[in-house]
């Protein structure tokens, strides 16, 4: 049985490669009688959650931050791809200006600086909800040139998105001061009436974290990016997420990043 999953937005566009693995080895470990294929064409985040919510078949999984509106228009198996890592940002800045967001020691220093956000990504209500000015922006590829130009001061990535972002982008720099931190987590969705699809995923993803694949291909796609990080090292600023579901699973520590996980990975 074929699963459909976007491609990424631009070759550039890293972000679904680890996605795309996991959504393999989950499938796998559930008994493998699905096969996963890229979409044809690539695809905007948006568009991707419209046909998958569709059902028209196009998309049957999506991986991506979740949202409490999220949840009610798609079924989402909340166990957390990246442990979390996706509400742990780093300070993308211009090369030139790489110490920009040196004397930021809180929330509210940060708020002198301007950032930039997909429309359409749940990160732009945050930042917006902790008093933090953000520029839309439509098109991902767009965040770096609206950043060179200098229409927003910095823009927020997450620890195992921007490393592979400034390699494609050498006149832009990763701060070395600061660690934004909010609770989320990234799930993979799939349309509400296809429960065997979600169940199935459940089960392999349980299965992974049990024998310990899932851990060993979250330490090979993201351990490098952490590492060169220094997280502990960094000025930890926490904001909160008025979007995140109380269903959330929280309570089960075993499925979030934190930092005393860094001993383990060095």
């Amino acid at each position: 049985m074929v699963v459909h999953y976007p491609r990424a937005e631009s070759v550039e566009d890293e972000r679904g490669e680890y996605g795309h693995a996991l959504l393999k080895l989950a499938l796998e470990k559930a008994g493998n009688k699905y096969r996963v294929e890229l979409s044809p064409t690539s695809m905007q985040q948006n568009r991707a959650l419209v046909e998958l919510q569709s059902g028209a078949g196009r998309i049957d999984v999506v991986s991506t931050m979740t949202s409490v509106e999220r949840e009610k228009l798609l079924l989402p198996i909340r166990i957390p791809m990246s442990r979390g890592l996706i509400g742990w940002r780093l300070g993308l800045v211009k090369a030139e200006r790489r110490n920009l967001l040196a004397a930021v020691r809180s929330v509210e220093d940060l708020r002198r600086y301007t950032t930039g956000q997909g429309h359409d990504w749940p990160d732009l209500t945050i930042l917006r909800h902790n008093g933090i000015v953000v520029y839309p922006v439509t098109v991902y590829s767009s965040l770096f040139g609206m950043l060179k130009a200098e229409r927003f001061d910095w823009a927020p990535r997450s620890v195992h998105e921007i490393w592979s972002e400034v390699r494609h982008h050498p006149d832009l720099a990763v701060d070395p001061n600061i660690l934004l931190i909010y609770p989320t987590a990234d799930y993979y969705f799939v349309n509400k009436k296809n429960a065997e699809l979600a169940e199935n995923l459940r089960q392999g993803l349980e299965l992974a974290l049990a024998d310990g694949s899932f851990g060993q291909l979250f330490a090979r796609h993201f351990g490098p990016a952490i590492r060169r990080a220094q997280l502990d090292k960094r000025v930890l600023i926490e904001l909160n997420n008025p979007l995140l579901p109380p269903q959330t699973p929280l309570a089960r520590k075993e499925l979030w990043f934190n930092l005393s996980d860094l001993k383990r990975m060095r």
